[in-house]
């Protein structure tokens, strides 16, 4: 008999530790994103705010030296033997760097026990689809080829261009997204609905970097938008996104469209959070939480 596939989905709570601390945040990213440094170097500023984020204790952190996976390597002590995950980074494909990242993906590769590589991949508008989705493609199959087991674990954008590999290759063995632009011809209503909670995110900053990054592809081509393709071959997937975010819709609308196509994904919505909200593992309970469940997650599925 045929199992029938589920869509597993959990709603966190705000704790009170995590109530009592959003105004400060939500001040502190009021204050950042309102500097001049902000205004007038975005990309500077962007990696400035994500390398806010501690390195865990105990991860060495190198560059890669493989020509075919350009970026860095975050090393757990004693990490899971021929197991690795390829991160895929945020920023709207116009912001990021591979070094930025190295704090927070080292909270992840430390709960998760495995040596974890961030993809330094080209940023749009200097570089359009498909070059980003293929260079991840390729290092998906490449990492493939020299361990035994892949994860993929990607943010914001690189949440989607993770879903977007994952339509590509059969080689990932378990997949994490945290609040995932799935979308790029804004259909979504919480595009609106969501706005005014919305902390980090601007609709009109979101459909300026999707031109750049679209070139000459159609918004509605699954490469862009994997919401409108979801692959018949997803390994385990979970979706994380916060309450008060505008691409809300992007992360539940693919979760949906996933479990109608008989793929099973595991779908946590965090109370109150705000758009990758992961990334505060410092100030709110909801964010190491949330990294505690991603890494059981990998386990979980890496291990069988």
């Amino acid at each position: 008999m045929l199992k029938e596939p589920t869509l597993h989905t959990e709603v966190v709570p705000l704790s009170r530790h995590d109530r009592d601390a959003m105004p400060g945040l939500h001040d502190m990213f009021r204050r950042f994103w309102s500097s001049p440094t902000a205004k007038s170097s975005p990309r500077v500023a962007y990696d400035a705010f994500l390398a806010m984020t501690p390195p865990a204790p105990g991860v060495a952190l190198q560059p890669s030296t493989d020509p075919l996976l350009p970026g860095w390597i975050c090393a757990p002590e004693d990490p899971v033997a021929n197991q690795v995950l390829l991160y895929l980074h945020g920023g709207a494909y116009v912001l990021g760097t591979a070094p930025a990242y190295r704090g927070f993906v080292s909270q992840i590769a430390s709960r998760a026990r495995r040596t974890t590589f961030i993809l330094e991949y080209p940023l749009a508008p200097e570089t359009a689809l498909p070059t980003a989705l293929e260079l991840a493609a390729a290092a998906l199959d490449h990492l493939a080829l020299r361990f035994g087991k892949v994860g993929v674990v990607g943010d914001s954008a690189g949440g989607g261009l993770t879903l977007a590999t994952l339509a590509r290759t059969r080689k990932a063995t378990a997949a994490v997204v945290f609040s995932p632009w799935t979308d790029l011809t804004f259909s979504g209503a919480s595009m609106h609905a969501r706005a005014a909670r919305e902390r980090l995110l601007d609709e009109a900053m979101l459909r300026s970097a999707a031109r750049g990054y679209l070139g000459s592809t159609s918004a509605h081509d699954p490469r862009a938008s994997p919401l409108l393709g979801v692959p018949d071959h997803l390994p385990p997937l979970l979706i994380q996104v916060g309450s008060e975010e505008i691409v809300y819709d992007d992360a539940v609308g693919y979760a949906q469209r996933a479990r109608a196509a008989g793929r099973d994904v595991t779908l946590q919505e965090w109370t109150g959070m705000h758009h990758v909200f992961q990334l505060n593992v410092e100030q709110l309970e909801g964010a190491r939480h949330a990294l505690d469940a991603t890494a059981a997650f990998i386990d979980e599925h890496m291990q069988r």
